[in-house]
């Protein structure tokens, strides 16, 4: 039954109305209602979480006339359940019990307590340690793009615009938000994220609304501080963002305190597409195996990790940043210095996270035990970091601040292994606050009490078998048995008949009673009020250390950098503002990670007069593998990393495009050509002179001759006109004759000989195009059957010998065609040649196009 239909008052208990008035404020999100020891979920929530989640639907009363669907999860493992339901992009509000059960009639109160969306939680528990969870608003005018982007458990806050929609996925595909707020006006599709979108009201994107919250969100008088008055459309976004984030939080959040600005062109631009054929943080099979961060990534926390892979997506351009990088990579590579760094940042908690909790007040007491530690490892990596010159070391030893008041704070205050929550307490130390110490006093020593309470009666009543003990049902009594019992004291109470026992009270344990669970109620209550105030005596150092953090996290990638570069044996690239690339003995770091034999390395050399790299070669040649591994070494350059090369040189880089294998996008009923197409054609509107372009069989998704003539076209147009550095395979052996016709175009191929009927991949370069396919033997290695096989190679022997009959003029007249032979009977149909028109040296260059094969 829908709830929009359920009456709340006709014919429900007290409990169930309470229960849909709850719901009503709620209507999108899975109510969890707190019963007992239990989260109970009602309609139409039940029956959504039975699902997901393969719990058991009950049912529960009656309402008109009809059965309530029910289901429920334990309260203790509550957070296990909230987690996969998060995953699964949807929203929680968790209604818990607020009132006494013992105070008035009618259902206990309760309340919603916690809001727990994707994109905006802060525990532990539902993070992933080593991945951004962000938050993003988008708001558009026209072709223009807003964009407000707030990552709450890391109190990052960023805005940038851009312009037309491929500029929009590109970076969306680079935040992969956990959530997207867009407005209920908005008509844009969003493919590919529409199980994220969270639709708003249209006046939260109100401009002049949106300064305000933002002016006394950041506390200042104006935006002008943080460079961002120009961007009205992110800043319509930036206000939608944060009311959703207080509604989510209800709290204030006090770690959000600066804007960043970003700029597209400050970046190497990297599309959808490239982001994905490149594998940088997700295979293509949307695993984390096997990409290029699952090799560089050896960072020793979490911030480290997150922050690498945030460099990874947004490689830069500053050459001045860069610089400064590879300079502290150079240093600590020497006589392996990181080595000494990361044993330091090993034990160095995720500060970023638990900085946020600390701000939302969520801060668990174990949080606190990790700040403390961390900190106490500071002076050690300021030490450590002292000696080295490197500009950038020395600024980030600087952000490490001095906290020794907070750390010594924490010492005092916490424990040394405190419970998970502050629930039933446990958590202050001893000797930090003299009222918690009397009433845990009082509370601790009733153990003596009892005992002496004891030996006292024992001795008054003569019952040798007589106990004190207690219970939270019963509280404190005296146990005696039955037959005991007919001779108990006059001022023994009865408070409890058992089978074999009675048990008593008497007034003297009763006034001990009220003072012991009247000061162990006093005291739990006293150690939260003493822990609420120590989170907000820790909130004044929040920016301070949210700074340490950013540079522990910096520190850790650097690090990382220079372990990499030692141990996988990477070289500095030098950036220059030369045009062009050259690489001497490049390798592909992922490929190389993963062979059991060496990898052959290769070299390249794009410049003014060379820009553009003809690719042909057999299948499982290494096409593929050599133009992806020179866009990575591009991009390993551009965030400061070495590169798997023995030297490389990187000019002026503005994007990276790859057009590299496709399927078909049946979500939008799109075909594999079709979106082999629409990627040429971004990468044809948007690529320029200092653009690097990988294109790997253009045309294969089509007909032989529309697809040779797209892929001719699309070559010859990036090489005449748009004259970007392109690595262009093909097995179109037509497109070969570019380099005739264009000057910057060389043909090259990867070599590969037979052995018998097999074939050996060698998996070098050479100069020149590739006279042969191998289409056969590489069918075989595949493990198409024997028969097939066979049948392949005898129609091809029959091809062979048409072909062969319908050159015989011209073969009389040119010995060296008949001795080329054999050719391709489908090639010469297709070029409408006529042989007898050819002269020799035509006759030669038909027969080597043939034997590449098509």
């Amino acid at each position: 039954m829908a709830l929009s239909t359920v009456d709340i008052n006709r014919e429900h208990t007290p409990m169930m109305q309470q229960y849909l008035r709850i719901k009503a404020g709620y209507p999108s999100m899975l109510l969890f209602y707190r019963m007992g020891d239990f989260y109970e979920l009602f309609y139409e929530d039940a029956e959504k979480a039975a699902r997901l989640l393969g719990i058991t639907l009950t049912s529960r009363g009656q309402s008109s006339g009809k059965s309530i669907p029910m289901a429920g999860i334990p309260f203790h493992s509550a957070e296990n359940y909230f987690a996969r339901l998060l995953k699964q992009g949807l929203s929680l509000a968790v209604c818990e019990q607020i009132g006494d059960p013992k105070l008035g009639a009618g259902p206990m109160e309760r309340q919603v307590a916690r809001v727990l969306t994707p994109g905006t939680v802060s525990d532990a528990a539902f993070l992933d340690d080593n991945q951004d969870n962000v938050l993003l608003a988008l708001h558009s005018d026209q072709s223009l793009f807003g964009l407000a982007v707030l990552d709450i458990s890391g109190g990052r806050f960023h805005l940038l615009e851009v312009e037309g929609e491929e500029a929009l996925y590109s970076e969306l595909a680079r935040l992969q938000p956990a959530e997207l707020l867009i407005s209920d006006e908005s008509n844009q599709s969003l493919m590919g994220y529409e199980d994220k979108i969270r639709r708003c009201s249209p006046w939260e994107f109100d401009y002049a609304t949106s300064v305000r919250l933002l002016t006394e969100q950041m506390q200042t008088y104006d935006l002008s501080g943080f460079g961002c008055e120009s961007l009205r459309v992110a800043l319509c976004a930036a206000g939608c963002l944060l009311q959703y984030a207080k509604e989510t939080q209800r709290a204030a959040m006090p770690h959000i305190r600066s804007i960043h600005v970003e700029r597209r062109e400050d970046s190497l631009i990297l599309d959808a597409a490239s982001r994905n054929n490149l594998e940088l943080t997700k295979n293509l099979a949307g695993g984390m195996d096997n990409t290029l961060a699952s090799v560089l990534d050896k960072t020793h926390n979490a911030m480290g990790s997150r922050l690498l892979k945030r460099w990874l997506n947004r490689p830069l351009r500053d050459r001045q940043i860069l610089g400064k990088r590879q300079q502290v990579v150079q240093q600590l590579s020497i006589e392996h210095h990181y080595q000494t760094i990361q044993k330091i940042l090993f034990g160095i908690a995720d500060l970023e996270r638990i900085l946020a909790r600390v701000a939302l007040k969520s801060a668990r007491p174990r949080d606190l035990v990790a700040l403390r530690t961390s900190l106490g490892l500071l002076p050690a990596l300021k030490q450590t970091l002292h000696d080295f010159r490197a500009e950038r070391l020395q600024q980030l030893n600087e952000s490490l601040g001095e906290f020794e008041s907070i750390y010594h704070l924490l010492v005092t205050a916490i424990i040394d292994n405190p419970p998970v929550t502050i629930r039933d307490g446990g958590v202050i130390a001893l000797g930090y606050d003299s009222e918690l110490d009397d009433l845990l006093s009082i509370s601790e020593n009733a153990g003596d009490y009892l005992l002496k309470l004891e030996e006292q009666e024992k001795a008054r009543t003569g019952f040798s078998t007589l106990k004190v003990g207690y219970n939270r049902v019963q509280g404190y009594y005296i146990e005696i048995s039955r037959l005991q019992a007919e001779n108990a004291p006059l001022d023994y109470i009865r408070r409890q008949t058992l089978k074999n026992t009675e048990r008593f009270i008497t007034p003297e344990l009763k006034q001990f009673e009220d003072k012991a669970l009247s000061a162990r109620d006093r005291a739990l209550a006293r150690e939260k009020s003493l822990y609420e105030a120590l989170l907000e005596k820790i909130l004044p150092y929040v920016p301070s250390l949210q700074i340490a953090a950013a540079a522990i996290a910096e520190l850790d990638v650097l690090a990382n950098f220079a372990e990499r570069a030692v141990h996988l044996n990477w070289c500095a690239p030098e950036l220059t503002d030369e045009t062009g690339i050259r690489i001497v003995e490049g390798r592909h770091p992922v490929v190389e990670s993963v062979l059991q034999q060496p990898f052959v390395p290769n070299d390249i050399t794009l410049d003014s007069k060379q820009r553009m790299l003809l690719i042909t070669g057999p299948n499982m040649g290494g096409k593929s593998t050599y133009m992806r591994q020179i866009a990575l070494i591009v991009l390993l350059a551009h965030i400061g990393s070495y590169v798997p090369a023995r030297a490389a040189e990187i000019g002026i880089i503005d994007r990276i495009f790859t057009r590299i294998g496709a399927a078909d996008d049946l979500a939008s009923g799109r075909s594999t050509f079709m979106v082999e197409m629409t990627e040429t054609a971004n990468i044809l509107h948007n690529a320029t002179e200092y653009s690097l372009v990988l294109m790997d069989e253009i045309g294969r998704g089509t007909s032989t001759f529309d697809g040779l003539s797209l892929a001719w076209a699309c070559a010859h147009h990036l090489a005449q006109n748009i004259r970007a550095f392109t690595l262009f395979a093909t097995h179109y052996f037509e497109l070969t004759s570019l380099a005739d016709e264009i000057k910057t175009v060389k043909n090259v191929h990867l070599n590969a000989v037979e052995h018998g009927d097999k074939i050996i991949f060698l998996h070098t370069v050479e100069s020149g195009p590739a006279n042969q396919s191998y289409g056969i033997q590489v069918a075989k290695l595949a493990g198409v059957p024997n028969a097939v096989i066979q049948c392949a190679r005898q129609k091809l022997e029959t091809l062979e010998n048409e072909a062969y009959k319908q050159v015989t003029p011209m073969s009389h007249q040119h010995d060296l065609f008949v001795k080329e032979q054999p050719v391709h009977a489908a090639v010469l149909k297709l070029q409408e040649i006529n042989p007898d028109q050819l002269t020799p040296k035509e006759a030669l260059e038909l027969v080597y196009q043939l034997k590449a094969g098509v």
